[in-house]
């Protein structure tokens, strides 16, 4: 439960009474941090087409003294700081943002609009914060670059394309970052939350995120008159059989103390009244943690489809097909020991008031690949709440109102609250992890 409600951004950015260089370093900043955060927000860039951003951010990087590879992995960056003997550290921030029209008011709002591939005309919106994150990650590069008397080892900071559509980790781990640079001991990250106060720090051991599946039901069937369905096979019932079989998968053979999730977004099928259709076609997103219970689900939609369709009387050649898109995002795992020593961090850093543990959540981040990628790194991704003061008040933390949540035309982060309490979260966690 979180614990804390704040009176203002103030309260969560208040000067200490004493030296602190990070907060120092980090405050001075803030004017700066924040015009970036406007032109970032201002000219978003759909997932592997962050041309733009990357080579803004690029820039920083290289004025900080970071020796700076771009066009990893597709438009991703990587830049690198040696600073002496030491284990290698992993920063990272995702850059693209989302085929959304944004509806904020804010007088930095962007008006972006492209075509995408599929042919639709649409805004482009950070609606998921990455500009704060990227925002956080130049400040943190810079504190850092700034300190180099309170560290030793080496910094591997990369700016990561396609955060939304889960294929931008692995395109640079396909593209040598492992190889090509200093390999990570550690690896940290953060994404702004819509569901905790600003200047909030939320984390937790284990899955804090979850596997994300696409899966692709294709219901076939045999057509006909609307008017003779006994001289047919109609796939719309089928599907709609199916549909209310799969919801069985977690209420009656996943254990209650496991979590999943089975959602059939899109149910596409026919084009007239009178004429039942030779197809349906059902989109799914599966959700889970553990590898078990993903197969558990993802057999089990298989079986389910193959079984109704057995019982409707569809011959084999007519069976629905089922596929599951190779783009799957595989859940989130927050290391021990280093996840516990950062929250006990954080909670000395910002008190314990600001500090809180969050249960898992079932969106998907592929800051996961990572870790799976070499499994002896230690990984940490923790949120960073965004919801401003006022909002969090009047709607008595979300219990009262709703608030806009990620990918919510409508999400305004207080970015300087996210900035500020990430870029020292960051910088805090590079300085203990590096330390001398």
């Amino acid at each position: 439960m979180i614990r804390i409600l704040l009176a203002s951004t103030a309260l969560a950015l208040a000067t200490p009474a004493y030296a602190d260089p990070v907060a120092d370093a980090t405050r001075a900043q803030m004017p700066q941090l924040t015009q970036l955060y406007r032109e970032l927000h201002a000219a978003p860039e759909l997932a592997m087409q962050e041309v733009k951003t990357a080579a803004k951010l690029a820039a920083e990087a290289r004025k900080a003294g970071f020796t700076v590879t771009e066009k990893v992995g597709g438009t991703g960056v990587v830049a690198v700081l040696r600073n002496g003997a030491g284990p290698t550290l992993l920063i990272r921030a995702d850059m693209d943002g989302l085929p959304l029209t944004e509806d904020t008011g804010l007088p930095y709002a962007s008006k972006v609009r492209v075509t995408t591939a599929d042919g639709v005309e649409t805004g482009v919106m950070h609606a998921c914060g990455h500009d704060t994150h990227m925002t956080a990650w130049v400040a943190t590069a810079r504190n850092l670059a700034g300190m180099k008397d309170k560290w030793s080892g080496t910094l591997v900071m990369i700016l990561q394309p396609a955060e939304e559509t889960g294929a931008g980790a692995k395109a640079m781990l396909d593209d040598g970052l492992y190889t090509r640079f200093p390999k990570p001991d550690f690896a940290i990250a953060f994404h702004d939350s819509a569901s905790l106060p600003a200047g909030t720090i939320g984390t937790r051991d284990g899955y804090i995120m979850a596997n994300v599946d696409s899966v692709d039901v294709t219901v076939k069937g045999m057509g006909g008159h609307g008017a003779a369905p006994h001289l047919t096979r109609d796939p719309i019932v089928l599907a709609s059989r199916i549909v209310t079989a799969l919801q069985t998968l977690v209420a009656r053979e996943l254990d209650p103390q496991e979590a999943g999730v089975v959602t059939v977004g899109s149910f596409q099928a026919g084009a007239t009244h009178n004429i039942i259709p030779d197809q349906a076609k059902l989109l799914l997103t599966v959700r889970s943690y553990a590898p078990e219970t993903r197969k558990l689900l993802l057999d089990g939609i298989a079986r389910i489809a193959r079984g109704e369709a057995i019982a409707a009387g569809l011959p084999e050649d007519r069976l629905p097909v089922v596929t599951s898109r190779v783009d799957a995002t595989p859940a989130t795992f927050n290391t021990d020991p280093q996840t516990a020593a950062l929250t006990r961090l954080f909670a000395a850093r910002f008190g314990q008031d600001r500090v809180t543990t969050v249960p898992p959540g079932m969106v998907g981040e592929d800051f996961s690949r990572y870790w799976l990628a070499d499994k002896s790194i230690q990984s940490t991704l923790f949120w960073v709440g965004g919801v401003p003061a006022n909002r969090w008040a009047a709607t008595n933390g979300g219990k009262s109102g709703a608030l806009p949540a990620l990918h919510s035309p409508r999400w305004a982060p207080d970015a300087e609250a996210v900035i500020a309490t990430g870029a020292e979260a960051l910088t805090m966690a590079a300085l203990d992890i590096l330390k001398k």
